[in-house]
């Protein structure tokens, strides 16, 4: 079998500010793989499908003197991430080709991998689009219901206020919070964005690029619980117009990941006068709390149009840089992949 290019895209250097495609990170098409070349006992042959962009691949671009919950992206190296992929040939008893896995692999259109424990196949009972456990079926889904369940300890009639409501992430709050009976104020970047936080039930919706956040929680609050994906001002405002005994779930803070300088919150000792419960958490660290009933219940749920989403695809590895960049700049509109090939 003749060998077939095998792209890839590097990481190139520690941005400053945002990342920039072209000079944070490049696509490289210089290599080939040869897909019928014979593999090492426990190896496998992986055809990458789907991979995943989110808000916290920008933490990886980083000094790898920093440490921090997740290992800095290595200079020369390949991005990665989540992904979906489909085995071509298996030399692993855990894999038989045609299996579609779900696990962390490189921005490369073509992996050998032999550590079957770091990924899991995915049966897709439900007939859902691969993409989508990568999404609502992913990690930014198990993000919300994890953060939600371990954390809201939601009482109906209560109102949350959800940051960055029209990701995958707040969308997802926004209807778990709905489900539980709460009024539930929501944010986002454009005024297409709102529209499709009111679609997903969110009772008030604004464009906080337009529209004052405070004036809206000072006429619609005081805010029980608060999940912040966003950071900075709206943190402050949050905790300004927070009930006494509020639960604020702090899951991001994209606002301050491309920042020259970070916002300082001028408001903390609010925290101690409305007693305040503050979380924050990372989606690994309850995993094995969670996951079983998230797989359990979440893809049929979807299946059921009980839980909505939205999905900003990509295709081709060579603009995976420029999903990247959108993502950080809030230009993506629902759940950010870059489809790398077809089966």
């Amino acid at each position: 079998m003749a060998p077939v290019k095998n792209g890839r895209y590097l990481y190139l250097s520690i941005p400053d500010g945002f990342p920039e495609p072209g000079k944070t990170m490049v696509y490289d098409d210089s290599r080939t793989a040869d897909l019928g070349a014979p593999l090492e006992r426990g190896a496998f042959l992986v055809k990458v499908l789907v991979l995943s962009v989110d808000p916290y691949l920008r933490g990886k671009m980083r000094d790898p003197k920093i440490e921090t919950y997740t290992p800095a992206f290595v200079v020369g190296e390949p991005l990665y991430n989540y992904g979906i992929g489909f085995v071509l040939r298996s030399e692993n008893a855990a894999f038989k080709p045609g299996d579609h896995l779900y696990g962390v692999f490189k921005f490369q259109q073509y992996v050998v991998e032999s550590d079957s424990q770091a990924f899991r196949v995915i049966e897709n009972r439900e007939g859902l689009p691969w993409s989508v456990y990568l999404g609502v079926c992913g990690m930014p889904g198990e993000t919300a219901v994890y953060g939600w369940r371990e954390h809201a300890h939601p009482k109906k009639g209560e109102t949350a206020f959800v940051t960055a409501g029209a990701g995958p992430v707040g969308s997802t709050v926004i209807q778990l919070a709905k489900a539980d009976g709460l009024k539930v104020i929501a944010s986002a970047g454009s005024d297409e964005k709102v529209a499709w936080l009111t679609a997903v039930g969110a009772d008030v919706a604004f464009n906080y690029k337009t529209v004052d956040t405070r004036a809206v929680l000072e006429r619609e609050g005081p805010i029980d619980i608060y999940w912040d994906n966003v950071g900075g001002e709206t943190l402050e405002a949050a905790i300004e117009y927070a009930a006494r005994h509020a639960r604020f779930i702090e899951c991001g803070m994209i606002s301050q990941y491309n920042a020259a300088q970070p916002y300082h919150i001028k408001n903390l000792k609010s925290i101690v006068g409305k007693e305040l419960s503050l979380n924050g958490f990372i989606v690994t660290s309850l995993r094995a709390k969670y996951e079983a009933s998230f797989r359990a219940t979440i893809p049929r749920r979807v299946a059921a149009g009980e839980i909505r989403y939205k999905e900003d695809a990509v295709r081709g590895l060579e603009n995976g840089g420029r999903a990247i960049a959108d993502v950080q700049r809030g230009r993506n509109f629902g759940k950010s992949v870059v489809v790398v090939a077809d089966e």
